[in-house]
């Protein structure tokens, strides 16, 4: 027992020589890596610097129109669904009067009783011209009369046609054509489709929306559409180059120019956003669809081949800058500089510093 334990005291005694010394070597080989290369520092090299501002939003048409209808009634049938393409006038839809008995009754009775009417007239009329011709009566009087009998074919007329569109949904009125197929205001794609075969149709009037039917577009004309924090709103302006990248369209580089900054914010998420609208200028031939989602970089400006650093290395104070440098003994030094145009990680040099030189990174303090 005895032994054991003396055997594995020796045990322990050897384990911890060989951690001390493979701590002490690896500190050691530090030190020595230190000082063979000294700190840490980058070159000043040149480089292209691009500063931009972010905009955040999607691809949109520039003109999207929802389709009503004038008519009341049910959908009938359908001509179009999304994805099609229709060129204007083509028929998209047809809304089927459905009218209630009580609708159609009084329609069917107001008609006979605009018909009553215009005979009544008619006797009169043809009465007071006989009169008129043995001058029992004065041209006045016939003259009020002739224009009862006009007023009433015209009444007639319009209780004629409402019948005529109720019953078989489609009527003439002068040169015109009243008929319940929906047709198409612009060329352009279906985008969406609202209802089906059956759904009820409420008419688009003075007074009410009306039912939205579908929505199409002409998707050859697309902008970009989102929105750009208040710090940067004040360093662009329209006619700005953009670089838009598209979730959907990875390694694609679409091209744009901003074309509209709105005048009023609004609250997102807490902060204070400027809605913007950037023209796409170049698709680079994608396929670009209403409503992929993007975000912009508005160049605000660039410079090509200037001398920069990365603005980590850089000390600012009481609006200056400085970077530390090592001198002739090798000590660290601390250089005034000029500095110009940053993209937040690469920062131009004006003055101070020359093209190939070396500058110190900055210290990283230990947390203890």
């Amino acid at each position: 027992m005895a032994k054991t334990n003396k055997k594995r005291r020796i045990f322990v005694l050897i384990a911890l020589t060989a951690i001390c010394a493979i701590v002490f070597l690896v500190i050691r080989s530090k030190n020595e890596k230190s000082q063979t290369q000294g700190p840490e520092s980058v070159t000043i090299k040149r480089t292209t610097i691009v500063q931009k501002a972010l905009a955040i939003g999607s691809i949109e048409p520039i003109d999207e129109i929802e389709i009503k209808s004038k008519i009341s009634g049910v959908v009938g049938k359908l001509y179009a669904d999304v994805g099609s393409y229709v060129r204007q006038g083509e028929p998209l839809l047809e809304v089927k009067p459905d009218p209630t008995p009580l609708e159609l009754a009084e329609a069917k009775r107001d008609v006979e009783m605009k018909t009553i009417d215009l005979e009544s007239l008619q006797r009169e009329v043809s009465r007071q011209e006989q009169l008129q011709k043995r001058g029992l009566i004065s041209d006045q009087s016939f003259e009020r009369t002739n224009a009862q009998f006009e007023e009433a074919q015209v009444k007639h007329r319009i209780a004629s046609e409402r019948l005529d569109l109720l019953e078989k949904g489609k009527v003439r009125i002068a040169d015109t054509d009243i008929e319940t197929v929906v047709k198409a205001p612009i060329s352009g794609f279906i985008l969406e489709r609202s209802v089906n075969v059956g759904d009820p149709v409420v008419p688009l009037t003075s007074y009410q929306a009306g039912t939205e039917l579908m929505k199409m577009a002409d998707m050859k004309n697309l902008v970009f559409e989102g929105t750009v924090d208040e710090i940067d709103v004040g360093k662009i302006q329209e006619g700005m180059p953009v670089d838009l990248q598209i979730g959907a369209l990875p390694g694609k580089e679409i091209k744009g120019e901003l074309s509209l900054i709105s005048l009023k914010a609004h609250k997102e998420d807490n902060t204070t956003v400027f809605p913007v609208k950037i023209r796409i200028t170049d698709a680079q031939g994608a396929v670009l669809r209403a409503g992929f989602s993007a975000t912009a970089n508005i160049i605000i400006a660039q410079k090509d081949s200037v001398l920069s650093l990365p603005e980590r290395v850089v000390t600012f104070r009481n609006d200056s800058a400085f970077v530390r440098l090592l001198d002739d003994a090798g000590e660290s030094t601390e250089q005034f500089i000029v500095t110009g145009l940053s993209d937040a990680i690469q920062i131009e040099i004006c003055s101070g510093l020359q093209e190939g030189q070396k500058v110190l990174e900055k210290e990283v303090k230990e947390i203890i």
